[in-house]
């Protein structure tokens, strides 16, 4: 029996976890603390198009390659922001004003660029993986019409198969300025692997097969079902030659 929706709604409530997702935070500031390396975060659109989730990772210092909707906005050139009067009364003004200049959506930008390249970026089951790409340095415009200033400069990267009619995938990645555009491509289809796991962990360790109703509950079923991926995995590993982790004293 899986759960009702006034149950899951008032677990939802009670737990920390829940809300406004302050949770993603708990898990990356605790993986911090345990002197793990910063590596670039990778996500899709759910979590790329949001601002605030970004601008998280840049206050953390945090590099990243995220996906975003074909509809957001950006600066190609910065604005010039134009200086607002003062009274001389009360706080001074700190909204930014555009006057006429107004960013364009990453779809706009994509269909009026230039300079597409065709970048390989994996040996697949069936041979290379490529496909078109093209990148710009670019300003996320979000609300600028209320006054907002541009946000940090970082890439914009948007993928277009041949055989497609349009573009397909937008991506920001705040990543160093001289990074090519080959190197960008690779660190943003390190998705598959994340992709991959989580379709293993699904379909052959049993994530989505818990159907009880408590918090302890739910943390016990992930926390195993994780433990035996990580078995997995090294287990996978070890026959690789110079594989970091020796082989169990009883392995054959």
């Amino acid at each position: 029996m899986t759960p009702s929706g006034a149950a899951r709604r008032a677990f939802q409530r009670k737990s920390s976890f829940a809300g406004n997702g302050n949770w993603r935070w708990k898990i990356i500031d605790q993986i911090r603390e345990w002197g793990l390396p910063d590596r670039v975060v990778l996500g899709d659109a759910g979590y790329g198009d949001s601002t605030a989730f970004r601008e998280e990772l840049e206050r953390r210092e945090l590099k990243y390659a995220v996906g975003v909707l074909p509809q957001v906005g950006v600066w190609l050139k910065p604005p010039k922001i134009m200086p607002l009067k003062t009274t001389g009364k009360g706080r001074p003004p700190t909204a930014s004003r555009y006057g006429n200049q107004r960013p364009i959506t990453a779809q706009e930008a994509a269909l009026q660029a230039k300079g597409w390249r065709t970048i390989r970026w994996r040996e697949g089951s069936k041979g290379w993986l490529e496909s078109r790409f093209w990148a710009t340095r670019a300003q996320p415009s979000h609300r600028y019409q209320d006054g907002r200033p541009p946000g940090k400069e970082v890439w914009l990267l948007v993928e277009w198969p041949e055989s497609e009619k349009s573009p397909t995938k937008y991506c920001l990645c705040d990543l160093p300025a001289d990074y090519s555009l080959r190197r960008i491509v690779k660190l943003v289809k390190c998705r598959w692997k994340i992709e991959q796991d989580y379709h293993q962990l699904k379909e052959e360790l049993g994530l989505d097969h818990y159907e009880g109703r408590s918090w302890q509950g739910w943390h016990h079923h992930v926390t195993m079902v994780m433990v035996a991926h990580a078995f997995l995995t090294l287990e996978t590993l070890r026959s690789k030659k110079n594989f970091w982790v020796d082989p169990a004293e009883d392995a054959t």
